[in-house]
């Protein structure tokens, strides 16, 4: 076998692949013997008929599309690791020579995105400033609001509504004359804002038993999007009465004896979140730092496919403006994929198996799955290996935070042990540990899923 390789983009290769009569051979016997399997010819058991009457009768042509159908996958892959090509999605192949005689050949070519090559900066002693940790009183009233109100109870009231209440109400939409939904009965925190769109307005100023009107689009089915006329009528009105703030709460609410415990606690608490918030903070300036002094061409096609897509999800194939938004978040998170994988490659990453099930676990709980489901879940889609590259591109991007100089504003060093997780040391490399230890795809949660696999390229 023969192949050469035209680099169309950055992103984008041609391969030309030529296989001679010999090597294909193989593929044409297997062909045969399927297709005798799978005829029946009069005076000829089963599997049993000879190759020229199946040319007779099928023609030639048949039993070398089953042959070249078998035997492009293989040919094609071998092609992809002769020229060191890591590919993106499936190829677009054309078969532009069979072999109807031996001294002819297959040929075919394979346009695919590829991953690009990329040239890293240098990763140690990146520097980057982040916000200082401040605790102010407000934040521990903030905390302690929280934690009475889970504590507080409902209580009825006559009067109008304000936010903050809880009401009980009946709402119907309808379009024109037809009735889209109605509900009854439902409990409703007012300035929630989870329900329809202008409801929060409407409900404020208004008592049990009164009715009041006001137009919304549909926010799901069918009618998604769609302006229509709401109907909501108020059946009570709630408020929350909080507990009051003393030692009897922090019995209550929490293992302290004294209000004053529960506080010192609570302070802890908010540190602890501030200091977390502080290392995000770091973590997305040292990306996109590296963003910003790396060049990393996306492939446009892959782009646009992502982006239809999610946009034909959300229904809005015809907004542009959206569209553009999602094409540069799509573009982004391609960048940072690439970025990442090509520091696990540089830095030798590998992902053992109990960090697998670690980034298992916590996904399933993300989905309120069973852990041992999620993950079976999970095996049957295919999508084991892109969690392992999920897992790696953290590890790589807490090799760059290690060595990251982060202060705070007031020139005050940061430790991001909160946000850095796994530590990572030179030579952790190698395939992750038992049947986990595949090639890793580029996928992401929250990002588009690209294969670097082979594939099926059928002619």
């Amino acid at each position: 076998m023969k192949s050469a390789v035209e680099t169309l983009s950055p992103t984008r290769v041609k391969l030309t692949v030529e296989v001679p009569y010999e090597e294909l051979k193989p593929s044409l016997d297997a062909a045969y013997t399927t297709i005798a399997g799978q005829i029946q010819v009069p005076g000829f058991r089963r599997g049993k008929v000879p190759a020229r009457i199946i040319d007779q009768r099928l023609g030639k042509g048949a039993v070398l599309q089953e042959a070249v159908n078998e035997a492009l996958p293989r040919f094609y892959g071998q092609a992809l690791d002769e020229h060191a090509i890591r590919p993106l999605g499936q190829p677009e192949v054309d078969v532009t020579e069979v072999p109807l005689e031996a001294d002819q050949q297959l040929t075919f070519t394979a346009e695919v995105d590829r991953r690009p090559e990329i040239t890293l900066p240098e990763l140690d002693g990146i520097a980057v400033e982040v916000d200082p940790i401040e605790v102010t009183d407000a934040d521990i009233d903030e905390r302690l609001t929280t934690l009475r109100e889970r504590f507080g109870t409902l209580k009825g009231v006559e009067r109008a509504a304000q936010e903050g209440d809880f009401v009980s109400l009946d709402l119907s939409a309808r379009i024109g004359d037809e009735e889209i939904d109605t509900v009854s009965g439902v409990s409703y925190e007012v300035g929630s804002g989870n329900m329809l769109e202008g409801l929060d307005q409407a409900l404020v100023g208004l008592a049990a038993g009164e009715t009041t009107t006001f137009q919304a689009p549909l926010a799901g089915g069918e009618h998604a999007g769609q302006e229509a006329d709401c109907t909501v009528t108020v059946q009570s009105v709630k408020e929350r009465e909080l507990p009051a703030l003393d030692d009897a709460f922090a019995q209550l609410a929490s293992e302290f004896d004294t209000l004053e415990e529960l506080k010192a606690d609570v302070l802890s608490e908010v540190e602890r979140s501030k200091r977390f918030g502080q290392g995000v903070q770091a973590r997305d300036k040292i990306m996109a730092a590296l963003l910003e002094r790396t060049e990393i061409p996306v492939p446009d096609g892959l782009v646009e496919h992502e982006v239809n897509h999610h946009l034909e999800e959300e229904g809005r194939l015809d907004d542009a403006e959206h569209r553009a938004e999602v094409d540069a978040d799509t573009r982004k998170s391609m960048a940072a994929q690439f970025l990442l994988d090509a520091i696990a490659e540089v830095r030798e990453v590998r992902v053992e198996r109990n960090e697998l099930i670690e980034y298992l676990v916590m996904a399933s709980s993300q989905y309120g799955m069973d852990p041992n489901q999620f993950a079976q879940a999970v095996d049957e889609q295919g999508q084991i290996p892109a969690m392992v590259s999920e897992v790696a591109r953290r590890k790589a991007l807490a090799s760059v935070l290690e060595k990251a100089v982060v202060t705070d504003t007031a020139g005050n060093p940061v430790d991001l042990e909160s946000v850095i997780g796994p530590r990572v040391t030179e030579g952790d490399a190698g395939e992750p540990d038992g049947d986990a230890a595949t090639d890793a795809t580029d996928a992401d949660a929250a990002a588009p899923a690209q294969s670097e696999s082979a594939g099926d390229a059928d002619a």
